[in-house]
């Protein structure tokens, strides 16, 4: 084709600038899934928070991030639609990398955690409707995201809400705290262990495996994650044999010495939720870049997109540089502004989102990291009643998540309308 003979060598530049751009958004935005609660507990200081981050989103991102998905990749466009004109995906992939980036940078300055998932597959579904056709568009998919703004933060409310109940009722109320969390903190270890291995195998390394030709049924999922949880509580019990009580800091904080305990278990959820998460979303950006490199190197429209290493290196480049730079906006936010965290009420929040992030791998629901830590953090907040809870920032979160799609969409249209004329033949 005459577009991709002449300007082939531009269009892969800008695919490039753009994912990078993308990926930036997703580190400034979403890395306060894993390292928010972490800082508003005060389990982590911000630098140290940033340090980690930078560190397990890159392995996640780069070691574990090549599965793209066919959601970003293929699974809200019938491709076979743009097959006599590849020129308009390209235009598409552009411009919903530019909308969706442009869209994240607005919402870490307003330090809103809006979901980077819902913001690309938007600007997916602006262009395909409005720029090609509204049978372009597989609708069966959209409704499913939607239904997943109601589904994913109630379940991650729900389970959050129970299990700080629990741990008030069995190590917060009791005569002796510290002496029950010491007894029963080895079983939340072991759930920690059990559901973050759950995670790491369902999603975070799924493109290993079956780089390897290995895969693993959930039952077996299940059975390693459950030996990989003992085996992170009897480190654990190692470990509080270490931890005396503060008896000078109780007097003033009679749970001092115990939230010494839960914040050593958030230094390894945040850790391992890092690692996750750069897995799971590094697809955001890399997924539509990648489908512009392969159609203009092929030339035509294919229904697989490769992803070299290199694209998955620029992609966690992008979140490190997002996490380095402007991470802070939304980690304040979910951290300190909607209710007060200590780091038994951070573990719960974490926890309580893993395993919303686990079952929805179970049954295929489509969720977003950002509405199940949201949703864990309004369970714990009512725990403690509706009062814990600044229902101002919650609303304002609410807006932001309704209005990512239109916005998406409508910033991705006016883009790729311009594409498509900057470049007309």
């Amino acid at each position: 084709m005459t577009l991709f003979a002449e300007h082939g060598q531009l269009l892969l530049i800008i695919a490039c600038a753009f994912g990078l751009f993308m990926a930036w958004g997703v580190g400034a935005n979403d890395v306060s899934n894993a390292m928010g609660t972490s800082v508003g507990s005060r389990a982590l200081t911000m630098k140290q928070a940033i340090i980690i981050a930078m560190v397990f989103e890159f392995a996640g991102a780069y070691l574990a991030g090549g599965e793209v998905t066919e959601t970003i990749s293929s699974g809200i466009v019938e491709l076979g639609v743009m097959q006599a004109h590849p020129e308009l995906l390209v235009y598409g992939m552009l411009a919903s990398l530019l909308a969706a980036a442009s869209w994240l940078l607005i919402a870490n300055a307003l330090g809103w955690p809006v979901s980077t998932t819902h913001s690309i597959v938007g600007a997916i579904i602006g262009f395909a409707a409005v720029g090609i056709s509204v049978d372009a568009v597989q609708w069966d998919q959209v409704w499913g995201i939607v239904g997943s703004w109601i589904v994913t933060p109630v379940i991650a409310g729900i389970f959050s809400f129970w299990i700080f109940r629990s741990v008030r009722f069995l190590i917060l109320d009791s005569d002796d705290p510290f002496a029950n969390a010491k007894h029963y903190i080895p079983f939340y270890m072991f759930a920690v262990g059990f559901l973050l291995s759950m995670v790491t195998l369902l999603q975070g390394l799924s493109h290993v495996f079956k780089a390897q030709h290995i895969e693993f049924t959930f039952f077996e999922a299940m059975m390693i994650a459950a030996v990989i949880g003992i085996l992170v509580a009897i480190i654990g019990v190692f470990l509080l044999r270490r931890v005396v009580k503060d008896t000078h800091a109780d007097k003033t904080n009679r749970f001092a010495s115990v939230e010494r305990v839960f914040g050593v278990l958030m230094i390894f959820t945040a850790c391992a939720m890092a690692f996750a998460h750069g897995s799971n979303d590094v697809a955001n950006a890399v997924g539509p870049m990648a489908a512009v490199i392969n159609v203009v190197n092929q030339g035509a429209v294919e229904a697989k997109v490769s992803v070299a290493s290199w694209m998955l290196l620029l992609g966690a480049a992008g979140i490190v540089l997002g996490v380095a730079t402007y991470g802070y906006k939304v980690m304040i936010t979910i951290g300190q502004k909607i209710t007060e965290l200590t780091p038994s009420r951070g573990f719960a929040a974490e926890m309580s989102a893993a395993a919303t992030v686990v079952l929805a791998s179970g049954f295929g629901l489509p969720i977003s990291t950002t509405h199940a830590l949201v949703g864990a953090l309004l369970g714990v907040g009512l725990a403690r009643g509706i009062g814990a809870l600044n229902l101002r920032v919650v609303g304002g979160i609410f807006v932001s998540w309704i209005i990512t799609l239109p916005a998406g969409a409508g910033l991705s249209v006016l883009f790729f309308y311009l594409f498509k004329r900057l470049f007309a033949q």
